[in-house]
């Protein structure tokens, strides 16, 4: 009779090391699957370059890229300084800071998800039972113990879960850098319209100053019996609707310190914009610019991570469909009221895996993994959208820039027209030519041109400011952008 085959100890160490070695080998490459789709940025066909301006061109998204503190453009240490209160006190950046630090705590409790899970437990137990209508006497036992249990992650559901924490968290980075950003916009639109309503209100201040000059001089003129009364009555009615104009700039003045006041975290009654000569400044746009489009832009690169955190969702569902692994042991001591707990007689242990699979669910696994689905499509549609707003806001802006150019040269010749007139209409009635009606209509044209002449350099502000916005910041954070001045 042929005698089978025997191992020897050592060789049978070997064989049991080896199937060890090839067991860990399989859970780590099992560890190592991740099902669902792996994330591609969605596509889009970005143009070649700007309609409004083909020296621009589309770059990579890449919003860690420094912004510069690009305000300082405009050369305005008022600004300057409110732009330093707002970033330590404004509220909506509070806000978004607070929910950057939730998603990375998120993003932390999923990565827990890889290790095991320790338990100490520990306790104590007063009993009575009763046996065939035998009481057995109260007892008391001690316990403590410690149970260490283990998912594996064998189908990257864990992996899939912290690829949309990370990309959720990296989400609200970019809200948290986007609410910066809005909040600088609009704190420099803000300023520059209260500045620009300082300076509408300084216009008509001067005009009620020339306006009482003319209603003095026609009143003596009345009285010397070379003007009517009606010119007097003129005179009287164009004084009196420019003080209205006057006060009604003050509204829209002090709203706008109010608003400037919230920015920067301040109550409105405790907050005051000194009135000061301004300098209108604008930053002079380089002929020819970097690859910036989308470069910096927070709400493009948040619209983009909230798509890979769509598209990990898809993983984390599909991973439902799979069994799961649990790997389990627990050891510790029980003894009776008085024994030594910590002594071999009263040490117990347990040690093995289960594993669990839904064989049932009525689809419901199937729905869950629809809706991800639906929901990356939306997010990849989002970020599209996205993509096609900041090309409209670029543009808009261009264009609004080349156009407001050509507008303020010719509403500035209308200006210079306008005062030449007035000062020839004013002749004409002092030597009694022409009627107090064309010293009216003159004035009033030339009030009207240099109010015209400064809503437009207003305009130019706000175009440059909603471009800086545009493009994510300074478009040239290498060098300094030399501001020019700007006729009001």
């Amino acid at each position: 009779m042929k005698r089978p085959a025997t191992i020897s100890p050592p060789a049978a160490r070997r064989a049991a090391g080896a199937r060890r070695a090839a067991t860990v080998g399989l859970c780590a490459a099992l560890a190592g699957c991740a099902v669902g789709p792996d994330y591609v940025r969605p596509t889009f066909d970005l143009p070649a370059a700007f309609r409004e301006s083909p020296d621009w061109q589309p770059a990579q998204p890449a919003d860690g890229a420094a912004r510069g503190p690009w305000w300082q453009a405009y050369a305005d240490a008022d600004l300057d300084q409110l732009q330093r209160d707002a970033a330590l006190a404004n509220q909506d950046v509070a806000i978004a800071a607070a929910h950057y630090r939730q998603a990375v705590a998120s993003a932390d409790q999923a990565r827990a998800g890889f290790f095991p899970t320790v338990t100490l437990d520990a306790g104590v137990t007063r009993s009575a039972n009763a046996i065939s209508g035998v009481t057995i006497p109260p007892s008391t036992l001690h316990s403590a113990s410690v149970l260490a249990s283990w998912v594996p992650d064998l189908w990257g559901s864990v992996r899939r879960s912290l690829e949309q924490a990370n990309a959720s968290a990296a989400s609200e980075a970019a809200l948290l850098g986007n609410a910066v950003l809005s909040l600088q916009s609009e704190l420099a639109s803000d300023y520059f319209a209260l500045r620009i309503a300082d300076e509408q209100q300084r216009l008509l201040e001067e005009a009620v100053v020339a306006y009482q000059k003319s209603l003095d001089l026609t009143q003596s003129r009345y009285r010397g019996g070379v003007a009517a009364q009606t010119d007097v009555a003129l005179a009287r009615a164009l004084l009196e609707a420019t003080k209205a104009q006057a006060i009604d700039v003050g509204i829209t003045r002090a709203q706008l310190e109010h608003a400037i006041a919230v920015l920067v975290g301040r109550t409105p009654e405790a907050f005051t914009v000194p009135r000061r000569a301004f300098v209108l400044t604008l930053p002079a746009v380089p002929a020819q610019l970097p690859a910036a489009l989308l470069q910096r832009r927070p709400d493009v690169a948040s619209a983009e991570r909230l798509a890979a955190a769509a598209n990990a969702q898809i993983g984390i569902a599909q991973a439902a469909y799979f069994p799961t692994l649990t790997l389990s042991a627990q050891g510790g001591y029980r003894a009776p009221s008085g024994a030594d707990l910590l002594s071999a007689p009263y040490r117990f242990w347990s040690l093995g895996p289960s594993l669990a699979e839904t064989l049932f669910d009525a689809g419901a696994r199937g729905a869950v993994k629809e809706q991800a689905i639906a929901a990356y499509d939306a997010a990849a549609a989002t970020y599209r959208k996205t993509v096609l707003g900041a090309l409209q806001n670029v543009e808009d802006q261009l264009v609004a820039l080349r156009l407001l150019d050509q507008e303020s040269a010719v509403e500035d010749a209308a200006v210079a027209a306008a005062e030449e007139n007035l000062r020839l209409t004013i002749n004409q009635y002092k030597a009694g030519t022409v009627s107090y009606l064309n010293v009216v209509n003159a004035q009033t044209t030339a009030l009207n041109d240099r109010i015209a002449a400064l809503t437009i350099h207003g305009r130019q502000l706000a175009a440059t400011v909603q471009l800086y916005a545009g493009l994510g910041g300074d478009w040239s954070v290498d060098a300094p952008i030399a501001p020019r001045a700007a006729n009001p």
